[in-house]
């Protein structure tokens, strides 16, 4: 994951791309490791303030010095936690603009400006902790969270792909616009239980037209949020909705959105239906990708963005333990580092230390899962993790 970070918070053992503040006033020879806390000192010295970072090429995966442990208690106790109340906080702004839109109030667009910049200065200095916590939500609040979580992952995806702030911003706010026409489909048929009839179905599909129309009149708004929105359920096949439009009529923030959409769709609960792990989510984009309704290169992208065990998923380890993926490994992307909590015999949870899975000769992951095959809940998981030891 690409991530800009303060000089500060930048650790030996991260991997720097480039210089990103003062901007063009400095130039990295060539992207490298900071092998050094000396090579540190020469970019403060020399008053470099902000750096691009590759998470995914880290040699160590916080600050050095740290035991194991501590530093699976910093990212569990301090980042996830500052991480979830960015959340929580998107949703209390979610669940006012549904109210608003309701009752036909025009939409107030400075809270989602706020909560969107806050949302990305956390993800550029700390991607993880953020993607970490769209693995903790309630089965009866998808809805509310399913915006919230597709801003999360398109803004992620976004600063991956190296695209510009203010287009990041404005993507991160159509994402979390996109659904807010729900309001107006009728309850019995956006919480159906099984398969749609062909009349529920074009019911539902009114949603978009709905989102459009609340969106438009919503003062300050971006032709290019407007956009995100309106083509989330666009395929490039033309068998999307509302409009059919397909390939090139379908702007690469179209695609992005859809993927995002699809992806979190596909990977969380509801009260009636229980989400796929995060590698089998994938492996669906890809079929869809295969069946020419989503851009093959882009889902491509994403999975290496998110990584093929993304942080925060739940995962079987050989040792028949669960553990959660705590940092990715780019350079081998099937060994992350993850952190066991849980011995499945006897079943109970359990304290340990975190494991470098391509340095780890004698464990591996057996299979992505999800807390659900096992009667566990992510709340109760992060909880413990928390306050472990």
């Amino acid at each position: 994951m690409i991530v800009e970070q303060r000089i500060s918070e930048v650790c030996v053992g991260m991997y720097i791309l480039d210089i990103t503040s003062p901007k063009g006033k400095f130039h990295l020879a060539k992207a490298g490791w900071i092998e050094n806390e000396n090579i540190l000192k020469g970019f403060r010295s020399k008053g470099v303030k902000r750096v691009l970072i590759d998470t995914s090429k880290q040699r160590a995966p916080t600050k050095p010095g740290l035991l194991p442990a501590e530093k699976s208690r910093i990212f569990f106790q301090e980042e996830v936690v500052k991480a979830r109340h960015v959340f929580d906080e998107s949703k209390d702004i979610q669940k006012k603009l549904f109210h608003d839109a309701q009752n036909g109030c025009p939409l107030d667009l400075a809270p989602v400006s706020e909560i969107t910049d806050e949302s990305m200065a956390l993800i550029f200095d700390n991607p993880n902790a953020l993607a970490c916590v769209l693995n903790i939500r309630r089965k009866n609040e998808y809805l509310l969270e399913h915006s919230v979580a597709v801003s999360v992952l398109v803004t992620i995806f976004a600063f991956f792909m190296k695209l510009e702030k203010e287009i990041v911003r404005q993507l991160a706010i159509g994402a979390f616009l996109h659904d807010v026409g729900k309001v107006k489909t009728p309850a019995k048929i956006l919480n159906k239980e099984g398969r749609l009839t062909d009349n529920e179905f074009a019911v539902m599909k009114q949603h978009v037209v709905h989102s459009i129309d609340i969106i438009k009149t919503t003062q300050g708004i971006s032709e290019l949020s407007l956009e995100t929105a309106a083509l989330h359920h666009e395929k490039l096949n033309g068998i999307g909705y509302p409009y059919g439009v397909k390939e090139e009529q379908i702007s690469v923030y179209g695609r992005m959105i859809s993927i995002c959409d699809i992806f979190d769709a596909l990977s969380s609960s509801r009260c009636y239906k229980q989400g796929y792990s995060q590698v089998k989510a994938f492996s669906i984009l890809r079929a869809l990708a295969e069946n020419h309704q989503l851009d093959a290169g882009l889902v491509d992208t994403f999975i290496r963005c998110m990584g093929v065990y993304p942080v925060g998923a739940l995962v079987q380890l050989t040792s028949n333990r669960l553990a959660i993926v705590e940092f990715l490994n780019r350079k081998d992307p099937i060994r992350p580092w993850v952190k066991p909590f849980y011995c499945l015999q006897p079943k109970h949870f359990e304290i340990a230390q975190g494991i470098d899975l391509a340095a780890a000769k004698d464990e591996q992951i057996v299979k992505c899962v999800r807390a659900d095959d096992f009667d566990l809940d992510m709340q109760t998981i992060m909880e413990f993790l928390a306050h472990e030891g």
